[in-house]
């Protein structure tokens, strides 16, 4: 049996920190670098028009399938009548939230199963790109909201809109954060989704 040093466990200790740390700080305000944004086609009108307005740039998830707006999200889960999976991200830098994405959220049988069952709506909180102001505002909200400290967290939760005053009620039905298999990660929501 070999005898570790204890130069050895310090130095495996301090990187165990780090990189449990790494995803549980909130995300800082950094100069944005590359905006996320895919640009929008303006409807053609006649030649003779006024020249084309510069694209409006709209800003979407790069995952398939994924709502980046809660008005959006709200919408569709009150027209569905499904609860609202919301996944709270540093898309560029935590490393657990890529792992996620890669060992959960990009597999045929997770979409399949999310389709059928709920909206799905990335709440992100990038330190390399900015979103929009409207994104940040909202995703801050919610993150108070449901007192999110670490990332990812995933929320399952159904909201309700004061039509007094625009504002959102959230009822969080239930939380999890990483999970290595599609199966084990559905295991985890699906109590709250029913």
């Amino acid at each position: 049996m070999k005898v570790l040093s204890m130069k050895t466990i310090y130095l495996f200790l301090s990187l165990s920190v780090t990189a449990l740390q790494a995803c549980s700080q909130s995300p800082s305000n950094t100069t944005p670098k590359t905006p996320t944004t895919t640009p929008t086609t303006t409807p053609a009108t006649s030649p003779a028009s006024t020249p084309e307005k510069p694209k409006t740039p709209v800003y979407a998830s790069a995952k398939e399938g994924w709502l980046v707006d809660v008005d959006e999200a709200y919408a569709v889960s009150t027209k569905e009548g499904k609860p609202i999976l919301a996944n709270f991200t540093g898309s560029d830098w935590c490393g657990w939230c890529k792992k996620l994405d890669a060992d959960v959220f990009t597999k045929p049988e997770f979409k399949e199963w999310a389709r059928k069952n709920v909206v799905l709506l990335e709440l992100d909180f990038p330190r390399r790109f900015q979103i929009p102001q409207k994104n940040q505002s909202q995703n801050a909200s919610m993150r108070n909201a449901l007192g999110i400290t670490g990332f990812p967290t995933i929320w399952v939760l159904n909201l309700t809109k004061d039509p007094t005053n625009g504002q959102y009620q959230v009822k969080g039905l239930g939380r999890t954060g990483y999970k290595p298999s599609v199966g084990e990660f559905v295991a985890s929501v699906e109590p709250f989704v029913k």
